[in-house]
């Protein structure tokens, strides 16, 4: 049976390796703090916590989620800052609005993880590529039918997620 206090002997007894694993992987221990207590809190908002026979297995699957998150983010906020740097600095945003540009991002980047991958193979051809679903079609090696399938489910998904259903 779960116990309450499963969590605070999981936290006391694994927080210090958690961290220590997660200062490897960024090489920053602020990160890794702030991946730690993320984790945990993971944990927490998870409910009540059985015994687990492989909590640090666990831990570093959890912990190991929220990395490939926080990479990608880097990565969005890396590609994003770089596009800006380009731009006339007339034209720049306030830090309010790169924030907001941010946050859209990072939105649209979690709607697209969530499609399987030739969906979202399909939308990105269609809406960043331009191309028609014929030739989506081709490139994927589907029906055309099977595009317009895939780019429903895409769009649904979209609506989904500016409704807050999803």
């Amino acid at each position: 049976m779960p116990s309450s206090d499963n969590a605070g002997s999981l936290y006391s007894s694994h927080h210090g390796w958690l961290h220590n694993w997660l200062w490897r992987k960024l090489g920053c221990r602020d990160g890794a703090a702030d991946l730690a207590h993320d984790t945990f809190m993971r944990v927490l908002d998870g409910g009540a916590v059985p015994p687990l026979r492989e909590p640090r297995a666990y831990l570093s699957t959890i912990a190991n989620g929220l990395l490939v998150n926080h990479w990608r983010r880097l990565t969005l906020e890396r590609a994003y800052l770089d596009a800006l740097a380009v731009q006339d600095e007339a034209l720049a945003p306030s830090p309010e609005e790169r924030a907001l540009v941010l946050e859209a991002l990072m939105q649209v980047d979690a709607l697209l993880d969530k499609l399987p991958a030739k969906v979202r193979e399909a939308f990105l051809l269609s809406q960043i590529d331009g191309l028609t679903y014929a030739v989506i079609a081709v490139q994927l090696r589907v029906s055309e039918r099977m595009v317009k399938k895939y780019m429903a489910q895409a769009m649904l998904q979209c609506l989904l997620i500016g409704n807050g259903h999803a």
